[in-house]
């Protein structure tokens, strides 16, 4: 039988929840085959109408939305999972009783009490980082029965890997693959950022083994939630969980001497062994010393493509000269500084680079837009209204690109950030309902390339062509030329 498993998913974090249950049990991080297990990266956890109801009223998102059924049922083929030890700083924050403490962290992330406990203790980022990927590491090629037919996912190290199982799938065969690419979300992983004086050799040599991965990461995003003594963060935390976790040390910093040392050894190409960095969540200051190393001729830092795996645009025009360029899309966007200016996005598009968008509400649209927003009690009108908030992002990066005389259809992807703590698209809950996404999204695309917007001829193309690059193509070409 034959899936659509067209779609690429560049961000997610499926096994979040599963790998933070197995914590209840002795030994941790054992990862069982069975879909009913909570352990499992393909238990199906679809919302209930009160998970959707608590969403809506305070953003927190207990049900699993990348679990592998999920995405079975919502034809990605191809997924960036992303490696993360959750900081401790999340768990062990100005709450001052334990009891309020690990209810309130339990609540909001549905990891399970005992890998909040572990986590508020962790003295060893790295060993938890390479816990993750055995995890994934234990169920590689497994066949797993659903009720749709048999499953598996593949670790995949190169993009020949990837063509020989679509080719696989295409072919109708017994058994349908999802290929896995590894990335990781933050070089705390190092063993970095633990509120004390970290050693140089252990961070390096952590690096290399990372590099020497039978599944290596295929990009690393530096900088996350708090200061890892690395590189500078961008403030990222929004609602309940800010209240009580500070980000303040190390906020909109640029990379430390330690931090250049982790960012030459990442983009060193020696047998080909380069991890890509990924921008999101730098600070301002990070990033123009990022770019500023692109730009220096550095045979080292030469040919590398922008990311940011899973981002959105602020609708502000440069670092130096943040107005408003383009009003009639800029003013719904959230003008913050961990999301890009167009200014970046000019260079994304001229490293052949991507931008990753993700499926947070908070973070694509500012706050009097999502206010303003049209509710429903109708499902498709939900999803009509909702979609047009990403739509809304979409138009930007075109009209920001169109203007640049450059073609505006090939650095866009999806990045989801399912089951990274974000408060999705209302509709959109899970990785199930990316066929709605795509299907209203080309709705949107089919009204505005109607109205003739674009000046530049080469990006005038149909809806759904439109909607295929943002899926599916722009994605296969980027790790057809990177990966």
């Amino acid at each position: 039988m034959h899936f659509n498993d067209e779609y690429i998913d560049f961000h997610c974090h499926p096994s979040l929840k599963p790998f933070g249950k197995s914590f209840n049990y002795t030994p941790t991080g054992i990862h069982i085959s069975h879909r009913n297990s909570k352990r499992s990266i393909w238990h199906y956890n679809p919302p209930s109408i009160f998970d959707k109801l608590l969403n809506y009223a305070t953003g927190l998102t207990k049900f699993s939305q990348a679990n592998f059924t999920s995405l079975v049922k919502g034809g990605v083929g191809i997924v960036c999972v992303s490696l993360y030890p959750l900081e401790k700083w999340f768990v062990r924050n100005k709450m001052n009783n334990e009891l309020l403490l690990d209810l309130t962290a339990n609540f909001a992330l549905g990891v399970g009490d005992k890998r909040i406990d572990y986590l508020q203790e962790i003295t060893d980022y790295f060993k938890d980082v390479e816990a993750q990927y055995d995890f994934y590491k234990q169920l590689d090629a497994k066949i797993v029965q659903l009720p749709e037919g048999k499953f598996r996912y593949k670790l995949v190290s190169n993009y020949k890997e990837i063509e020989a199982i679509k080719n696989q799938n295409a072919s109708g065969g017994k058994v349908h693959t999802i290929c896995v690419i590894l990335s990781i979300e933050g070089l705390h992983v190092l063993n970095t950022g633990l509120k004390q004086p970290f050693s140089s050799e252990e961070i390096l040599e952590n690096l290399e083994k990372i590099k020497n991965w039978e599944f290596r990461p295929f990009f690393v995003t530096i900088a996350h939630h708090f200061w890892n003594q690395l590189c500078g963060h961008s403030e990222s935390l929004s609602g309940i969980i800010l209240k009580f976790a500070d980000q303040s040390e190390g906020l909109n910093s640029g990379f430390t001497s330690m931090g250049r040392k982790v960012l030459e050894r990442l983009v060193d190409d020696t047998n080909g062994k380069r991890i890509i960095p990924d921008i999101k969540h730098m600070s301002i200051q990070a990033r123009k010393e990022y770019y500023q190393l692109l730009d220096s001729g550095n045979p080292k830092f030469a040919n590398i493509p922008v990311i940011g795996s899973h981002a959105a645009c602020n609708g502000l025009k440069s670092f130096d000269d943040p107005v408003i360029a383009h009003p009639k899309t800029a003013n719904k966007l959230n003008p913050v500084s961990i999301n890009f200016f167009d200014e970046e996005i000019i260079r994304i598009a001229k490293s052949k680079g991507i931008i990753g968008l993700q499926l947070d509400e908070r973070r694509i649209v500012n706050k009097k837009t999502l206010k303003k927003t049209k509710n429903s009690l109708k499902r498709n009108k939900i999803m009509h209204y909702r979609s047009e908030l990403l739509w809304n992002q979409i138009q930007h990066i075109a009209e920001v690109l169109d203007t640049e005389g450059l073609f505006a259809w090939d650095c866009m992807v999806i990045g989801s950030d399912f089951d990274g703590i974000i408060d999705s698209l209302n509709g959109f809950w899970t990785a199930e309902e990316l066929p709605y996404l795509a299907d209203f999204l080309e709705r949107h695309a089919y009204n505005y390339m109607g109205a003739h917007n674009l000046e530049n001829i080469k990006n005038v193309l149909d809806a759904d062509e439109i909607i295929a690059r943002l899926m599916s193509k722009n994605g296969r070409n980027f790790l057809k030329n990177y990966f």
